[in-house]
């Protein structure tokens, strides 16, 4: 059936044209391999809604099956599993999914699983899962050595990869292959249906090597979605008055930090990429010390600290009451925090994927989900 027939797409499309927003095509497509029950590989630029091209997927799924009850209908059990490799991608990502659910008037729920998820709230899971589970790849595989864990999966019916660049080929890569693969090998034991496996990526050099390693589990040959997007990036180099002998990133780059201030008091927000750790806590000191003005609106965010002021940080990004932040790869990947203009990347990004991603974080996109 074509897509646009349907009344999940009719739904949504009617949800899009109040908020002032219309589909790209590319999600169009992807939405239409998803009722097809096909598997595959999203590609398409930061910021230009990959993840709504598999989540919305999902949701009109869900509406054609209940065209009747899609409102009422409750305790679904798991439809999406969605498999990311940053808590902070991860609440970012609830928050968003939330959004539509809400604004949709379905009684789907989300739910966060990672280590920052308190035990009480994974009991809850573990009584009921909710329509969509976020979830590491760490944390997938501690859910997998639970008892009577095939229940878990068997309404299933997406199973989503985000940020498949960012692990393919890493042990966490591993991880997810394997975890995948237990999965969907245990669905036949429950249902005849096999669910749908689909990565989601913005920076993949070789798009059929990726889909060929995701798919494996599935042995089918799936489908590429790539989006026709040029995001145009602005790029300028900061360099010293007076070059040293020695590379000037990391202890050296902050001597460049008075030359950064212009840069972020002309920006609505800012993200200023470290590599370490160590030198993240150097440079937001540095820059307290030379614009104590910036005190309440600049932030720190790395992995070592604790959970509540990095949820804090994350919110007040996300909701633009901080001028800058500055941080590691803790912030790294497809957060989509709008507000953010900016991106200044201290020292090598060690590689020009990596740099790509980071750099787009600054400018949301405003015409289309």
């Amino acid at each position: 059936m074509q897509i646009k027939k349907t009344p999940g797409y009719k739904i949504i499309q009617a949800w899009l044209d109040k908020k002032g927003y219309h589909p790209f095509s590319f999600q169009e497509e992807a939405w239409q391999y998803i009722i097809n029950q096909e598997s595959g590989i999203v590609n398409a630029p930061t910021g230009c809604g990959k993840t709504f091209s598999v989540f919305l997927g999902a949701v009109i799924q869900f509406i054609n099956r209940h065209p009747a009850t899609y409102l009422s209908k409750k305790n679904n059990g798991l439809q999406l599993l969605w498999i990311t490799p940053l808590r902070a991608l991860a609440k970012d990502i609830g928050r968003a999914m939330e959004e539509v659910i809400v604004e949709l008037g379905m009684s789907w729920k989300t739910g966060i699983r990672n280590g920052d998820t308190e035990i009480s709230i994974r009991q809850k899971q573990k009584k009921q899962m909710p329509e969509v589970l976020i979830i590491t790849p760490e944390s997938l595989h501690l859910l997998l050595a639970q008892k009577n864990y095939p229940l878990v999966f068997e309404n299933l019916k997406i199973i989503a990869v985000d940020e498949w660049h960012e692990i393919l080929g890493s042990k966490r890569g591993v991880q997810v292959e394997l975890a995948i693969s237990r999965i969907v090998n245990i669905k036949p034991q429950t249902s005849n249906f096999q669910p749908c496996l689909w990565g989601i990526s913005a920076t993949i050099g070789n798009l059929e090597q990726a889909k060929e390693v995701l798919l494996s589990p599935l042995e089918k040959e799936g489908v590429i979605v790539k989006a026709n997007i040029k995001k145009n990036i602005q790029i300028e180099s900061i360099i010293p008055d007076e070059i040293e002998k020695y590379p000037w990133a990391g202890h050296l780059g902050i001597k460049l930090a008075e030359k950064v201030l212009p840069i972020i008091y002309n920006s609505k927000t800012t993200l200023i990429f470290i590599n370490t750790r160590g030198m993240s806590e150097r440079w937001y000191q540095t820059l307290l010390n030379i614009a104590p003005d910036l005190a309440g609106a600049i932030a720190l965010h790395h992995g070592s600290i604790e959970q509540p002021l990095r949820l804090w940080v994350e919110d007040a990004l996300h909701e633009g009451k901080l001028k800058a932040v500055v941080c590691t790869a803790s912030l790294d990947l497809g957060v989509d925090f709008r507000p953010v203009e900016t991106v200044i990347q201290v020292g090598s990004p060690k590689g020009v994927a990596r740099f790509l991603q980071r750099a787009g974080r600054s400018g949301g996109t405003k015409n289309s989900y």
